[in-house]
């Protein structure tokens, strides 16, 4: 090993916002104290339960990802397995996100209000 994840971090028009939608879909701390980062208008930190840390870096003229179009990649994606995911769909929809697509398989690709594709898996 030649490493350990530190954070995953998600590019963003608002720092906030996002941390905040990740907040109500994960829990956990928006901009905890933590002596590795500074925390600002242009990044901002989410802690979550499980001992994840995710960051939100702002970039002037972010272009949005439109999964699955390659001329504008993901740039990253989350699965995020739930218990229900008729009622997971529902909160994550009444957060923001917007549905791209259901599988047959049964899972499901939403985008983040950033444009960031993540799956709900049940």
């Amino acid at each position: 090993m030649i490493g350990k994840l530190q954070c995953v971090v998600l590019d963003c028009p608002d720092v906030g916002a996002l941390a905040r939608f990740y907040q109500s879909l994960l829990g956990g701390d928006v901009n905890r104290p933590d002596r590795r980062w500074t925390v600002d208008d242009g990044f901002a930190t989410l802690h979550t339960g499980d001992g994840h840390v995710f960051a939100f870096q702002r970039v002037p003229g972010h272009r949005a990802p439109r999964w699955p179009d390659p001329a504008y990649p993901q740039q990253l994606h989350l699965d995020l397995d739930v218990e229900d995911i008729d009622l997971a769909q529902e909160q994550v929809l009444g957060l923001g996100a917007t549905l791209l697509r259901t599988d047959p398989a049964g899972w499901r690709v939403f985008a983040d209000p950033a444009g960031h594709p993540f799956c709900l898996l049940g």
